[in-house]
């Protein structure tokens, strides 16, 4: 088929691949009725890596996956392209699932990134993928020591990856004297995501995984054989895997385990001469300490990248993901203002391009996987915080485990669990979560000014799940 006319820039990322790529035939939007033995709801990182986990496990599966938009028009092409491991998560792994576990989850979420490296060589040499770390560092003084937590445990344990920087070393490998301390994770990637997820989905059409887009689920019924509808399909398969991210909290069960906010991202106009200058044209990812993060990177055509979580102040209330997460950011001029503000010395000219996205944040910043309690064969992935690039590929491992019934350590994993109540039904959780946005941003702005917040601001920022790093609340 050849690709529909689109008006809507839907990320730098997604448009550079789309760019560059021919469609091909045997992707259509389903029709009629058919078999699978799966059927995956969703084309972006999860989806696809699952499908590639599948047939890579019994190649003569029948696998069928459904996505609304394009592959990768979701979150998976509207990211930062941060590839990272779970070691700055590892406080939240290790209560969740135990010492021994959470540094076997962790070792195997780096071990995912020289996978994802291993790919893009084979399939996917446009998706410039960079091995060069990543800096988590702090940008103001009241910043400082957010890693401390994480990195005396690992010590404890023999197992710290991370590498302590001066304060002149992080403000030189930044580029900017905005940064006042910060530690290194080296094994940390960078990637283009939409080069990554269009090779995901070749490649998931080469071993035979039956691809169609342009096909919103509507429905999805059966305790036990499980149908999936379209408005112009029925697909009836043995399991069904969600893997829809922030558009999981149309089930009420998955729901109360989620919120759902936005993340805002810009990217200047092409600098390379000024990323030269200030040491910047590498691969390197860093974020700040902020409850309300910024992240940023360079890209390979020298561009500066650069994203801020939960800036809009967009929040999803009940089930509805609407178009106000899609398309171009409504605070382009907000999150480049904290661009400039982090390089002072960027040149002037127009941003080349805007873009937001919804983030599926649970509480305590990890995934979540497992079946339906009301529909057994339906199995779910949710909950990656911002933080899916790298870790897609490990729940595909642990996703296909669960679809084919294995008794492996991927099935078994901590992180096989049930939806708990960690949010309130709404109205309180809509309501509550604006207030606890407000005491965030709030809580950053004096910590900015150096001072702590008052009390009631701090105890109120404290409930937000945990940012894409952990904060020294949320440790």
């Amino acid at each position: 088929m050849s690709r529909p006319a689109e008006s809507v820039t839907r990320s730098l990322w997604l448009d550079q691949a789309l760019g560059s790529e021919e469609i091909s035939d045997s992707v259509q939007a389903a029709s009629g009725k058919t078999d699978a033995d799966i059927v995956i709801v969703g084309g972006g990182f999860t989806g696809l890596w699952t499908a590639l986990r599948l047939k890579e496990q019994e190649p003569a599966l029948r696998v069928a996956l459904l996505e609304a938009d394009i592959c990768g028009g979701g979150a998976s092409g509207r990211n930062g392209g941060f590839v990272m491991s779970w070691w700055a998560k590892f406080l939240a792994l290790e209560a969740l699932c135990g010492t021994e576990e959470a540094l076997w989850l962790a070792r195997e979420s780096e071990d995912a990134i020289r996978e994802i490296g291993d790919f893009c060589g084979k399939h996917a040499p446009y998706a410039v993928f960079r091995q060069d770390g990543w800096l988590w560092t702090a940008t103001s003084d009241k910043q400082l020591g957010a890693w401390e937590g994480t990195t005396e445990r690992l010590d404890a344990l023999r197992a710290n990856p991370y590498v302590p920087l001066t304060r002149e070393q992080v403000a030189e490998r930044a580029g900017s004297l905005r940064h006042v301390g910060g530690v290194l994770e080296p094994a940390v990637a960078t990637v283009h995501p939409g080069f990554l997820v269009r090779a995901l989905r070749r490649r998931a059409l080469a071993l035979g995984v039956r691809i169609h887009e342009y096909s919103p689920v509507t429905a999805v019924t059966g305790k036990y054989r499980v149908t999936v509808n379209t408005s112009d399909a029925q697909i009836t398969a043995d399991k069904a895997v969600l893997a829809t991210n922030a558009w999981s909290i149309r089930e009420p069960e998955i729901r109360q385990a989620i919120v759902v906010a936005s993340s805002d991202v810009v990217a200047s106009a092409a600098v390379p001469d000024w990323l030269s200058r200030v040491g910047r044209n590498d691969g390197l990812a860093i974020s700040d300490s902020r409850a309300m993060v910024h992240y940023y990177r360079t890209t390979s055509d020298g561009h500066l990248i650069f994203g801020k979580g939960g800036g809009s102040g967009l929040l999803a209330f009940g089930s509805r993901v609407g178009k106000r997460f899609d398309g171009h950011s409504s605070i382009p001029e907000k999150v480049e203002r904290w661009m400039r503000w982090t390089y002072p010395d960027l040149p002037a000219g127009p941003l080349a391009a805007d873009w937001t996205g919804p983030i599926d944040k649970s509480k305590s910043g990890l995934p979540l996987f497992g079946a339906l309690s009301d529909r057994p064969n339906v199995l779910y992935a949710v909950g990656f915080s911002g933080d899916g690039v790298g870790p897609c590929a490990l729940a595909g491992r642990i996703v296909a485990s669960l679809a084919l019934g294995r008794e492996d350590r991927w099935a078994r994993c901590g992180l096989v669990r049930p939806p708990e109540r960690d949010f309130p039904p709404e109205p309180f959780r809509y309501v509550g979560g604006k207030f606890v946005r407000r005491a965030v941003a709030r809580l950053d702005d004096e910590n900015d000014r150096g001072r702590d917040g008052s009390w009631l601001t701090r105890k109120a920022a404290s409930l937000a799940p945990v940012a894409l790093s952990p904060t020294k609340l949320s440790e």
